[in-house]
């Protein structure tokens, strides 16, 4: 336990300089881009029939009409209705570029680690892209399910801050660890390192869903503040990708960093499963024990 604990904090130190990184801060920056190129896009094809459309419901609204006439507003729908498109569009927009950050750069950062500090480690290519995808699908499922489970526990105050981190960071753990192994572990050593490093995984991904949270905070101000919306909007999103830039290298660095470790201690037979023998001894391989997902 205190050489994963040891490991955990070389490999977050380790992230935090990369992530100062020029590649890694150009990476930050695509999911802005995209969004700017998309949104000119769209605007540029589709920007006036929108708003005419979402004009012309606004004053098929006859409350809403009455309202405006109250309150002394002489053409609302007109100032309205440019801002309600932007609203209904972007929400997309960003889900779309935050799902390609997590498609395109997570491989590209763990490649960057990889080249840069274990180029001599050797490549087993235990998971594919697929395998990578029907593994994150299985445990989104896993963790949609624990989460609705536990809603009747979030009434109690405590409880609301313990238990979706805990959820959101044995999922965080799952996926990242995943894809930072797939191309260098087989399956056996994935499960050992699963096993042996359990807990140190699941506090950084514990930590790291804390992280995210913090681009929340952002948003909900660029909600709140309507005025500075157009500026703090990116800004959340570009926090967001940087904190997911630091969760890959630092998942990157913890997992390459335990499979070399592993390594070295000697091999690992192909068909065994790594369980614990006694709380702080190594693991040792059972055939008889059956094997973890």
């Amino acid at each position: 336990m205190l050489a994963s604990m040891g490991l955990l904090l070389d490999s977050f130190l380790r992230a935090m300089v990369y992530c100062l990184h020029k590649r890694v801060i150009a990476w930050s920056l695509f999911p802005l881009l995209f969004m700017a190129v998309a949104a000119w896009l769209l605007g540029y094809l589709y920007w006036a029939d929108a708003v005419l459309w979402v004009d012309g419901l606004l004053h098929g609204v006859g409350w809403l009409g009455r309202l405006w006439a109250w309150m002394g507003l002489q053409s609302p729908p007109g100032a309205v209705a440019p801002v309600l498109v932007v609203l209904a569009v972007m929400p997309a927009l960003v889900v779309v570029s935050l799902l390609l950050v997590a498609l395109l750069m997570t491989p590209s950062l763990i490649e960057l680690v990889a080249q840069r500090r274990f180029g001599g480690l050797e490549r087993k290519r235990g998971g594919s892209m697929l395998a990578s995808l029907m593994w994150s699908a299985g445990s989104s499922a896993i963790a949609m399910v624990a989460l609705l489970v536990s809603v009747p526990l979030w009434f109690v105050p405590p409880l609301v801050m313990v238990i979706p981190p805990l959820i959101w960071g044995w999922l965080t753990y799952r996926v990242m660890a995943f894809d930072a192994l797939a191309a260098h572990a087989s399956k056996p050593e994935r499960r050992a390192l699963f096993q042996r490093h359990r807990h140190a995984l699941m506090l950084m991904g514990v930590i790291c869903g804390y992280l995210g949270a913090a681009p929340a905070i952002v948003w909900a101000s660029g909600v709140v503040f309507i005025a500075a919306f157009w500026i703090l909007i990116p800004i959340a999103i570009w926090i967001y990708a940087l904190i997911f830039a630091f969760s890959s290298l630092w998942f990157g660095h913890f997992c390459l960093a335990a499979l070399e470790r592993m390594r070295a201690e000697g091999p690992l037979a192909p068909d065994a499963t790594v369980v614990p023998f006694a709380p702080g001894t190594p693991f040792q391989p059972d055939s008889d024990h059956p094997k973890n997902p």
